[in-house]
């Protein structure tokens, strides 16, 4: 088994609460990005009290209730599968704060965290606020939505993308990297995937690899499944008859994402 593959785990955490993920800096090769999931059942509740962590809470699908104990958002979540293919609700907590998640409907829970020290106020991150934007062209065809850009002040670390791959077609391609702190030309920024898949019975690809191939993991990835990215090229194939729905969490010593394309895959881009 790769050491950046994680299988979904089911490790019951109170009644009704499922811990399906967890990814922390004790046990992968991160520092700045954690990540878990979480299924809840309806009335659940999940807390959690951050301490010099930032997380945000993503309503995947179901409907949930969030409160940091000043402020409440109720009935979030906009769709019963990620394949419904629109933006969702989610909320933004800085460090030293507590939450709790409450499920109106069975929920399936993401939680982004990074390192925080300078607290922001909580914030509901509306469905429609989010950016959709249509990226590639040919076989490199993508659409996204975008949680937590760089362009949003609201974290001090966090950055939160969905991306949907239509069936034959590559993502995060060409291989694209950002693992040099060298701005302006590339950030820093280490990142999760977590994965799932239309019908779900199927499977993508996903390579992580350095210049120097002292890292090159080509893996087999099925639904619900995550992938870490602690530095390198991470494309993804998508086989025929299936859709590749990804959540990406990524987080680093400065929240710029810039990224560079490995040189010897960059001449698709000239194609006419």
């Amino acid at each position: 088994m790769s050491k950046l593959l994680r299988k979904p785990q089911t490790k019951e955490l109170a009644e009704g609460v499922t811990l399906v993920h967890e990814v922390t800096r004790h046990d992968a090769p991160l520092e700045y990005v954690g990540f878990k999931v979480v299924d809840l059942m309806p009335g659940a509740k999940y807390e959690e009290e951050l301490r010099k962590e930032e997380c945000c809470i993503v309503a995947l699908t179901g409907q949930i209730n969030i409160t940091d104990h000043e402020q409440a958002f109720n009935d979030l979540g906009t769709r019963e599968t990620v394949f419904e293919k629109k933006p969702t609700d989610s909320v933004y907590v800085s460090n030293d704060r507590s939450f709790q998640v409450e499920a109106v409907s069975h929920a399936r829970v993401a939680l982004c965290y990074s390192p925080s020290d300078e607290q922001k106020p909580t914030r509901w991150i509306k469905a429609e606020e989010n950016s959709i934007e249509q990226r590639g062209q040919y076989s490199n065809k993508r659409l996204v939505h975008n949680i937590l850009p760089d362009s949003d002040p609201s974290a001090n670390s966090l950055l939160v993308v969905e991306v949907y791959t239509d069936s034959g077609n590559w993502s995060s391609y060409p291989p694209h990297k950002h693992d040099q702190d060298n701005l302006p030309e590339e950030s820093f920024l280490e990142e999760t995937y977590y994965h799932e898949i239309n019908p779900r019975q199927g499977f993508v690809f996903q390579r992580v690899y350095t210049d120097d191939r002292s890292l090159d993991e080509t893996m087999s990835v099925e639904n619900s499944d995550v992938v870490i990215v602690p530095v390198g090229y991470h494309p993804v194939g998508v086989p025929d008859g299936y859709e590749s729905y990804y959540l990406n969490v990524m987080a680093g010593p400065t929240r710029k994402w810039k990224f560079h394309n490995d040189p010897d895959h960059e001449w698709i881009l000239d194609r006419k």
